[in-house]
């Protein structure tokens, strides 16, 4: 099992883009983008909850876990 980025599927069932949550979080576009294509090595817990508080989401629904075969 490994931790998945879901937060592609919750902004495109949203209709948001990466730069609109960048100007909704005050995060970097480039750190959203790693989030978004599940890219990331490691997740900051500050970085998560910001966009959990701006999503108004909780941390379960931003990072899943997954089957390390499903994954890829």
């Amino acid at each position: 099992m490994r931790a998945k980025s879901n937060l592609k599927a919750i902004l495109d069932e949203r209709k948001i883009s990466i730069r609109k949550l960048e100007e909704m979080s005050g995060l970097k576009f480039e750190t959203l983008r790693r989030l978004y294509n599940d890219e990331t090595k490691q997740y900051q817990r500050d970085t998560i909850g910001r966009i959990c508080e701006v999503l108004g989401v909780e941390i379960k629904d931003i990072l899943i876990l997954v089957d390390e075969e499903s994954a890829n």
